[in-house]
Formats: structure tokens, C-alpha cells, sequence
């Protein structure tokens, strides 16, 4: 039996279930400075976006270090976003460094999307398309990811542990969306899965 092939987007995450009872209460105000330099990056990563639809039209490729930064942009904004969602304590560190391959300076967040040799010229113009029922299908797990935020917040206010269920269903979450904006943002051509799973 064949082993199944890793989709080209990873997200991963490795933590302790435990967090000290009041860090849920003041964590996302200490992520605010973390998250106005994800915000940032974002707005950054649309316009390399937008510069990479005209290298695939034309040439079939995204150079490489465009994909490194856009890749980067996605690994810091994960980082970030697994602070201020109190999944774990360590304060992310303000690294920029360009990989498509995780860095390993966070140890409990990874993040890589495998670079493509060539990407198909004219899946640009219909990936979003072909994207409309992950899209249905995250605005669901959307309102799930709230609910179970808010859940874990208060387990973890309560318990000083954060359910290992919540906080997977939360990176499973963050994964579908990734493959998803990958797919659609042309750093890969293979359509996403439908599952929350690595």
C-alpha cells in the first residue's frame, strides 16, 4: 500500500497542554505588537502575490525568492496567531528570515510550503473558482474555531490546561485555510484536501 504523498503546504504544532491560568486573560494583548507586524506582512504578501500571478502567466514560475518571502509572511503570521490564541506561552520571536522550509527558531510552530519547479500558466485565472467549497466549508469551521476558542479560554482559565481537541481542531483550522490560500494564491497546483489533518 502506497504511503499517502504530504500535501505541499505544512502546518504543524507542538506544544504543552499547559498554560498558566491568567495568560489567556493578557496573552493577546501582549501578541498586539506581533500582530501588527503579521498585518503587515500580509499586506506585503498581497502585492508579491499580485507581482507572481505575472511571473506564472509568463514564465510557468515564481522565483524563488518571492515564494521564500510570501512563505515567511504565512510562518510569521502562524506564529503570531498561535500566541495571541493563548496555544502556547513562548513569545515568537521577530525573525524574517526568506525559507520555504520552517527555520526551526519557534519550536512549537512550523510552517513550510514545498517550492514548485512549475506551476501550470492558466490555473491562475480559475483556482479561485475551483476553491468555492473549501470556501464554504472554512466559513463553517470558522465559527467552529470561535466557539472552540472561547471554550479553550475558559478550560484553560479553569483547568491551566488547554484540551489537546480544541487547540488540534484550531490547528486543523489554520491548516485547510493555508492550502487553501495557497492553492488559490498560485504557490501550488494541487488542490487541496478536504480534512483538518496533517
Amino acid at each position: 500500500m502506497a504511503a499517502s504523498i504530504p500535501y505541499p503546504a505544512q502546518v504543524d504544532f507542538h506544544g504543552d497542554a499547559h498554560i498558566t491560568r491568567w495568560r489567556p486573560l493578557v496573552q493577546w494583548l501582549l501578541a498586539i505588537p506581533q500582530l501588527v507586524v503579521a498585518s503587515a506582512l500580509r499586506t506585503v504578501r498581497q502585492i508579491l502575490i499580485l507581482f507572481s500571478l505575472f511571473t506564472v502567466l509568463f514564465t510557468k514560475r515564481i522565483p524563488r525568492s518571492l515564494f521564500d518571502m510570501i512563505t515567511m509572511s504565512y510562518r510569521y503570521e502562524w506564529r503570531a496567531v498561535s500566541y495571541a490564541l493563548f496555544m502556547h506561552e513562548d513569545y515568537p520571536p521577530f525573525d524574517f528570515q526568506p525559507a520555504s522550509n520552517d527555520d526551526g527558531v519557534e519550536p512549537h510552530t512550523t510552517l513550510a510550503i514545498d517550492y514548485p519547479e512549475e506551476l501550470d500558466r492558466w490555473k491562475p485565472l480559475y483556482k479561485w473558482f475551483l476553491a468555492i467549497p473549501h470556501y464554504v466549508v472554512l466559513f463553517f469551521l470558522a465559527i467552529g474555531a470561535v466557539a472552540a476558542t472561547v471554550a479553550g479560554l475558559v478550560a484553560v482559565v479553569i483547568t491551566g490546561e488547554y484540551p489537546r481537541g480544541l487547540r488540534d481542531f484550531l490547528v486543523g483550522v489554520y491548516r485547510w485555510a493555508l492550502r487553501v490560500e495557497a492553492y488559490v494564491l498560485l504557490l501550488t497546483d494541487t488542490y487541496p484536501p478536504f480534512r483538518l489533518a496533517p
